[in-house]
């Protein structure tokens, strides 16, 4: 699996932000969406349950940015469910999650998106931006110990955002408030000249 690579469709059960179970299409219900698909390893684990509430709290953030987010295991969906159903002080994530928790019990989905742990066969902390015509865009793979920084996936989307209207690029410590680059020689040069000792 590759950046500029087209992201693999797949059909799975999740758990809507109603706690209700359905059947989900990855490009029929993100049609004209972007996307963040990630992977964690298992429910009532450790640093899992941090990643969601954190992605869950800056849910607002995705929306304005026009990104549905998805969120992944190997658990059941009856798992999902007991997760959500377990208040956070107790290690659960609370019912009220606003995204997608699909289930991935048949490991069809880690296999599509080559996410496995090969010791424990649980899925690797893989994260993939996609973008509206579901060409994978940023693809980043922590192990099971290290949690992610989801302001990091934000100026992420950002970039790519304003690469697709623009076509500038985006430097070293880029972020929204930043001047980007146009691609040729000439502004490399000004951009560096002036900035490189900010970098």
């Amino acid at each position: 699996m590759l950046v500029t690579e087209k992201a693999p469709n797949f059909n799975s059960q999740a758990i809507n932000r109603k706690n209700k179970i359905i059947n989900f299409d990855l490009y029929k219900d993100t049609k004209d969406k972007k996307v963040l698909l990630f992977f964690w390893p298992l429910d009532f684990t450790f640093v899992c349950p941090s990643e969601i509430i954190s992605l869950n709290n800056r849910y607002e953030n995705f929306k304005k940015r026009n990104v549905k987010i998805l969120g992944i295991s190997i658990d059941s969906i009856y798992t999902h469910l007991a997760w959500k159903n377990t208040p956070i002080n107790k290690g659960g994530i609370g019912n009220k999650i606003n995204f997608l928790i699909i289930s991935d019990i048949k490991r069809k989905i880690q296999k599509l998106y080559n996410t496995k742990h090969k010791e424990t066969g649980t899925s690797l902390r893989a994260t993939f931006l996609i973008d509206e015509k579901k060409i994978i865009r940023h693809i980043s793979i922590n192990d099971l110990q290290i949690g992610r920084n989801i302001n990091e996936i934000l100026r992420i989307i950002d970039a790519i955002d304003i690469n697709s209207k623009t076509k500038n690029v985006c430097p070293a410590q880029w972020d929204k408030n930043k001047e980007t680059i146009k691609p040729n020689y000439k502004n490399i040069c000004e951009f560096l000249k002036k900035n490189h000792k900010k970098l």
